[in-house]
């Protein structure tokens, strides 16, 4: 019987949340293949990089520690930048998991798949109901997983024959996913007053911080213009 009431919602999801959940999935999960290939170029095995990818999964934080290490930079200075830019991944799973409500197993198979883009598109089904936004989640994180370690593997056994990832135009792939998702959601005034005024931050704070950390601090904007507005 649970079988097929989730049969029965997948055929009655709208096809803009399948779309959004494959097309990002894919898009996401191909930028793997330039993990898998700045890993290899850092020193690590194939298989260490499949398993970074496997267990760790989360882009950013992959990304960081590799960079320190291919900058010659100490284990335990990899691991503080992964774990710095992971922690947006907790803020995910607070907001996620009254929606989700899941225990056991699934809980924990729902804490990996707490991402970027899997809160993204569930939150963006929003006006769709609870039970599609449910399958958003489900859908999306499942499919970056697979792609993501899939093209990991790729690209770490195909690291010499790559070259530079940024020249097949994989570096501007994820920002595009997101601001596909992000766009239809600035609906009023002020959300646009934070979008942008979060860009402008971001860009003027790039010089001085480390990859990845002027995203997470244009938290700070939200929660300043945000507490200001209420």
């Amino acid at each position: 019987m649970a079988s097929a009431g989730k049969n029965g919602l997948m055929a009655q999801l709208p096809r803009t949340t399948l779309r959004d959940a494959l097309s990002v999935s894919l898009t996401v999960g191909a930028y793997g293949v330039a993990f898998g290939a700045a890993s290899v170029a850092a020193g690590f095995s194939v298989l260490q990089s499949c398993l970074f990818s496997l267990l760790t999964f989360t882009g950013a934080s992959q990304f960081a520690a590799v960079g320190v290490v291919a900058s010659g930079g100490a284990p335990i200075s990899a691991i503080a930048a992964a774990t710095v830019l992971g922690t947006r991944n907790a803020l995910y799973g607070i907001q996620m998991a009254p929606l989700l409500h899941v225990r056991g197993l699934k809980r924990i198979a729902a804490a990996q798949l707490t991402i970027d883009e899997s809160t993204n598109v569930a939150l963006a089904q929003a006006p769709r109901g609870v039970a599609v936004m449910r399958a958003g989640f489900w859908l999306t994180g499942a499919g970056v997983f697979l792609f993501w370690n899939v093209f990991t593997l790729a690209g770490a056994l195909g690291a010499k024959a790559l070259g530079n990832p940024a020249s097949w135009g994989l570096d501007a792939a994820v920002p595009a996913a997101f601001l596909g998702l992000l766009w239809p959601r600035l609906d009023t005034t002020f959300l646009r007053l934070v979008a942008g005024a979060s860009m402008a931050f971001a860009l003027l704070i790039t010089p001085w911080l480390p990859a990845g950390l002027p995203i997470l601090a244009t938290a700070l904007v939200a929660v300043a213009l945000g507490w200001r507005q209420r």
